[in-house]
């Protein structure tokens, strides 16, 4: 090569670069141009699903673009990540990611997708308690008394939960850890199906997130027995947490949902999301919609997304381990 086409190689070598740098920025200025998506891991009726068409709307607003609900259920919400993770990475495919599809889940089986490499965080979006509930049939009305009706039946008594490896699983093995006693998992996919069979009472308990389960126990169609976190609920605030059982103090299981995006999405454009999911998570009326269900609104820098979800891993992990979880 001679030295003017040396030349003129760097030129358009510089030209490419200098095109390349300004993609991102031109990408976030029209952004967005057309509707934009949330991929949900559960069914329509879950606290999943309820949670994603609450936000979805009021993102939408700040968008001045329809966002809808893709409903992609199963196998505890990893078959919604993996789309997500393999998702055209340009801010119009966003992951209502969760707790056990981003911790749990790959914990205990292998999946396709690398939560912490192949999705990035936008903003965690709410945290919510799971609560215990029971069929009216059931001969329990307290914590301590599912506990004697286990150990007078052990390994016959069946819990129900969204899926294996799921929040409420995990906050059911926790239980069954400290209470040391023998109860069944029965996985659903998904916390709608998981209610119908409790109040039809197809199965007996089931470890709900607080927001599908409160309506029930409102209505009398099912019995509250205990909440899972630190602390009550003002959507049931006489409904007990489970370390307030004596021999149980120091239990403790929540859960929490976030917005994800896959890997490589521009960061002009996580940034917009970023700004207007911070926004719409702070709408008075949106946080009390929520609030009525036992769900507190929140949001986070990706960067603090992102270390919670490592500190999550790290201790879900223990658990999991602790309690020789394996695939079913």
């Amino acid at each position: 090569m001679n030295r003017r086409s040396r030349h003129l190689c760097r030129i358009a070598m510089a030209c490419t670069a200098s095109l390349a740098g300004a993609l991102p920025a031109a990408a976030a200025e029209e952004f967005p141009n057309r509707p934009v998506r949330i991929i949900v891991g559960f069914p329509p009726g879950g606290a999943t699903d309820l949670v994603a068409r609450v936000i979805a709307p009021r993102l939408g607003d700040a968008l001045k673009q329809q966002v809808v609900i893709d409903n992609r259920a199963g196998a505890n919400g990893t078959i919604a990540a993996e789309l997500a993770s393999q998702a055209t990475p340009d801010g119009y495919n966003l992951h209502l990611g969760t707790l056990g599809a981003l911790v749990i889940s790959p914990a205990i089986t292998k999946v396709s997708y690398d939560p912490q490499r192949d999705l990035l965080p936008i903003s965690l979006a709410v945290q919510l308690q799971n609560i215990f509930i029971v069929h009216p049939t059931v001969a329990a009305k307290s914590v301590g008394e599912l506990i004697t009706l286990a150990r007078q039946k052990p390994g016959t008594l069946n819990y129900a939960s969204s899926g294996l490896g799921s929040p409420g699983h995990l906050a059911g093995e926790l239980l069954k850890s400290m209470a040391k006693i023998d109860m069944m998992h029965i996985a659903y996919k998904g916390g709608a199906p998981a209610l119908g069979d409790l109040v039809s009472g197809q199965v007996p308990v089931f470890v709900a997130v607080i927001s599908t389960g409160v309506p029930v126990v409102k209505n009398g169609r099912a019995v509250a027995l205990a909440v899972t976190g630190a602390k009550r609920t003002p959507a049931l605030p006489e409904v007990p947490t489970i370390a307030e059982t004596a021999a149980l103090k120091g239990y403790e299981a929540s859960n929490w949902y976030g917005l994800m995006a896959p890997a490589g999405t521009p960061k002009p454009v996580v940034d917009r999301l970023h700004k207007d999911v911070v926004a719409v998570m702070n709408i008075p009326d949106l946080r009390d919609t929520l609030a009525t269900r036992g769900v507190d609104a929140t949001s986070s820098s990706p960067d603090e997304f992102a270390a919670y979800i490592r500190s999550e891993t790290a201790k879900w992990g223990k658990v999991i381990r602790a309690a020789n979880l394996k695939p079913n």
